[in-house]
């Protein structure tokens, strides 16, 4: 009995470890070391050729950092900086030096996006886009991580299950689909992508798991998402 309740604790902490071992501590542990607290946003690099891509993108991602337990330094006065400044383009700054946005915002940690596809497919929207977090203070990445991700718009007929669509049936779906993805703002894609990139992000000052989730389960680096 002595040998099988330690044993039985391991299987529990392998368990919640996830069958590969991953944990945000293992895949994220710059986050654990230098503790950011205060994240500064830049506008997205967008290598699509979707033009309004980059604007749809930034609107949707301080959100989640804040829900996550991050001060994120208002979008709009960042922006408005940044224009000023002439520090309006990203890549510029994203493998260089960061100590000037601690100094000038006060933040810890720059978060950069590259929108790599965004693009509307017969019933749904496209999208991968990468997301970096690296320290002001040391350069360091602390987070890096992709999301390959289809919307899917379609829209489902009522034919019979258990019978093969008509030819018809299948052009309804098609108009349908094509129609929704019209109406739908773009902007549900960035919000999809966004949950699913930040959902393994360390925790930050202000959440009640602050330094206590470092032996949660996560998912791999990079994540490819099929959603509704």
């Amino acid at each position: 009995m002595r040998k099988i309740v330690p044993l039985l604790i391991l299987v529990l902490v392998l368990s919640a470890c996830g069958p590969s071992g991953r944990t945000r501590s293992s895949l994220y542990p710059g986050m654990y070391e230098e503790h950011p607290v205060t994240l500064l946003v830049m506008p997205p690099i967008n290598n699509t050729t979707k033009v309004e891509a980059k604007e749809l993108l930034y609107t949707s991602i301080s959100r989640p950092l804040a829900e996550a337990g991050y001060y994120v330094i208002s979008p709009s006065l960042a922006m408005a900086v940044l224009r000023q400044e002439s520090a309006y383009d990203a890549e510029l700054f994203l493998d260089k030096p960061l100590r000037q946005f601690h100094d000038f915002f006060g933040a810890d940690a720059v978060v950069f996006s590259v929108i790599e596809t965004w693009a509307k497919r017969l019933n749904g929207i496209q999208t991968k886009i990468r997301y970096i977090i690296k320290s002001t203070v040391t350069d360091q990445v602390l987070f890096d991580r992709t999301c390959d991700l289809y919307l899917d718009l379609s829209v489902n007929s009522n034919t019979d299950p258990d019978k093969k669509q008509s030819l018809l049936a299948v052009l309804i779906d098609v108009a349908a689909g094509a129609i929704n993805t019209a109406l739908t703002d773009n902007i549900e894609a960035a919000r999809k992508a966004n949950y699913y990139i930040f959902q393994d992000l360390p925790v930050g000052k202000y959440d009640d798991l602050y330094m206590k989730d470092q032996d949660f389960a996560a998912d791999p680096k990079d994540v490819s998402r099929t959603v509704k």
